[in-house]
């Protein structure tokens, strides 16, 4: 039988109804999601709960898991991230391909940095093997393969030397801020769009945070005082938004740069900040929410228990709409459409994911 609801599955198939959302330029309901209110958005929240929920692997200092099986399902993990990104990147290059026939478009091919596959495509594959090139909204199951990579080193230090895990990150973090660090794409010059130097410190608050001692049990025991102090920092970032971050000019800030501006690539400080303030007010509103509409809560909890698959179809499905968009004529109606029917398939995969778990227990 699958788990019951809970917090974690809940904001998790939250994160993914509105990545799909976020997904899809232009449409009308991306400004009912919090992106239009909020510096951060689902990505940190799905990749800070990536962090939460390895510490259900390893376990805690009271009931930790035996480290030879943390390291295998966290390789094993690796592997199946891997392929799910290597099966979604060729399904959307196959779409890009066909709807380009079909539309009798050409520039349908220089979508999502996606020209590079047809032009040239003999280093371009090998990059996309490589995950050195990467396809536009189809670039944060790269970032989660690194980060299940490192997660054995991360579970090794948060059971040997727990007090160092969140410094060492930290430390990681600004000095690629600072130097800057990334990771550089290929064949295409540029850079990951998501800097794993930098997104790793997200994932490791969620590892810590979720542990009942340190500074996890310290932010359980003054989480009041904490919602307190965080609270006018959600509502100064949302002016923010609806200001256009006009507060910010880049180009006046002193150097470094990326310790100041608002930039999503390198997970900048002002976007951390308001992610965990973001996190410290509404993490009063699930027991609410689970009382008012059960129904809704069920439903997104079912989407985050069968994220990886969920994930994968959505963003296949948000690639669908964005051409459907393209190739109709735009309107509510047509947006209604299909994020009903969007989110109604994803429901439907998890469903069916959940479905087949229990024929093979059954079994």
């Amino acid at each position: 039988m699958p788990r019951a609801p809970n917090a974690v599955d809940f904001w998790r198939g939250f994160a993914l109804v509105t990545i799909f959302i976020n997904h899809v330029p232009g449409i009308f309901f991306d400004q009912f999601t919090h992106r239009a209110v909020s510096i951060s958005d689902s990505a940190e929240l799905f990749v800070f709960l990536a962090g939460w929920s390895l510490r259900y692997i390893i376990g805690d200092a009271a009931r930790p898991a035996p480290m030879n099986q943390v390291f295998f399902r966290l390789g094993g993990r690796a592997v199946t991230l891997y392929a799910a990104h290597m099966m979604i990147v060729m399904l959307a290059i196959a779409i890009l391909a066909m709807s380009s026939r079909l539309l009798d478009n050409p520039l349908l091919l220089e979508w999502h940095n996606a020209a590079a596959v047809f032009y040239r495509p003999v280093e371009t594959h090998i990059g996309i093997v490589l995950l050195t090139h990467q396809l536009g909204y189809f670039d944060i199951l790269p970032l989660y393969v690194m980060l299940m990579l490192i997660a054995p080193l991360l579970a090794a230090i948060d059971r040997l030397a727990p007090n160092f895990l969140l410094p060492g990150s930290l430390l990681l973090y600004l000095t690629a801020l600072v130097v800057p660090l990334t990771i550089p794409s290929w064949p295409i010059e540029g850079q990951w769009f998501f800097n794993p130097l930098c997104w790793q410190l997200v994932f490791v608050l969620g590892l810590v945070l979720g542990r009942d001692s340190g500074i996890g049990g310290w932010a359980r025991r003054h989480i009041v005082a904490i919602r307190w102090v965080a609270l006018p920092i959600v509502i100064i970032g949302t002016i923010f938004v609806l200001t256009g971050g006009t507060w910010i000019d880049p180009t006046a800030v002193p150097q470094p740069k990326l310790l100041f501006i608002n930039g999503k690539t390198f997970a900048t400080p002002i976007r951390v900040i308001q992610f965990l303030a973001l996190v410290s007010v509404m993490s009063i509103v699930y027991p609410y929410i689970a009382k008012v509409v059960p129904t809704v809560v069920g439903f997104l909890a079912m989407l985050g228990r069968n994220s990886l698959e969920v994930f994968c179809a959505a963003s296949i499905l948000s690639l669908v709409c964005q051409i459907l968009r393209y190739a109709l004529p735009d309107g509510v109606w047509l947006d209604t459409l299909l994020v009903a029917a969007g989110v109604s398939f994803m429901g439907i995969v998890a469903w069916l994911a959940e479905w087949r778990a229990r024929a093979g227990t059954a079994a």
